[in-house]
């Protein structure tokens, strides 16, 4: 996370919002001061990430009790050159939306997998509509069996969340909007499109 507290304005329910609506991130813990980490998708309601991983996966064999944890979700992210200000005696930076959600992770009762499955795959076939939402039930009972005793359910309970939305808010709003025109057509990273809209809409830092 950036430390200029100028790129950490988003409340806490914006940064929810937005890390509910990518529901995907970097899961890590540490185990014996060595780091694990796992990209996982999610689904998160209220103080509560609900997710699954492989048994084999190192972080759900360290489950023996619960884990310190942290999922780190990004968003839209780009390079930013200098010469898009339009100004002088700028730096080449990286702009980018980010949030972390912190909290204590754990391994939850077996019987809530498939709950947890149907509610990770409806989150995302409802967003393939008119396409008719895939459900578990179209898999044959054995098949499905067999996957799911090869994974297992996990909750991350939030206690703190932490969002970085690094939009360039600390120059004024005419060389920030200059840079995001430039940005629409040259960025370099993932969803600059996303990114310049939102360098857009954002506010300069007081």
């Amino acid at each position: 996370m950036h430390p200029n507290p100028v790129y950490h304005t988003a409340s806490r329910a914006e940064n929810m919002a937005f890390a509910a609506e990518r529901a995907f991130g970097v899961l890590t813990v540490a185990v014996d001061g060595a780091p694990l980490l796992s990209h996982v998708p999610f689904v998160l309601l209220e103080d509560v990430v609900d997710l699954h991983l492989v048994r084999s996966n190192p972080i759900a064999r360290a489950l023996g009790q619960p884990l310190q944890a942290v999922i780190a979700v990004s968003g839209p992210d780009s390079y930013v050159s200098p010469d898009w200000y339009g100004i002088d005696d700028q730096v080449p930076t990286w702009n980018y939306v980010a949030v972390h959600l912190s909290g204590t992770l754990e391994l939850r009762p077996q019987e809530e997998l498939r709950d947890v499955l149907d509610r990770l795959s409806a989150r995302f076939e409802d967003r393939l509509r008119p396409k008719l939402p895939w459900t578990a039930d179209k898999m044959d009972a054995q098949a499905l069996e067999r996957m799911m005793r090869m994974i297992v359910p996990c909750r991350l309970r939030i206690e703190a969340v932490d969002g970085t939305w690094k939009l360039s808010q600390n120059k004024p709003d005419a060389v920030r909007e200059r840079a995001a025109g430039q940005m629409r057509g040259f960025g370099i990273g993932a969803e600059v499109a996303d990114l310049a809209g939102l360098m857009l809409g954002a506010k300069k830092a007081p």
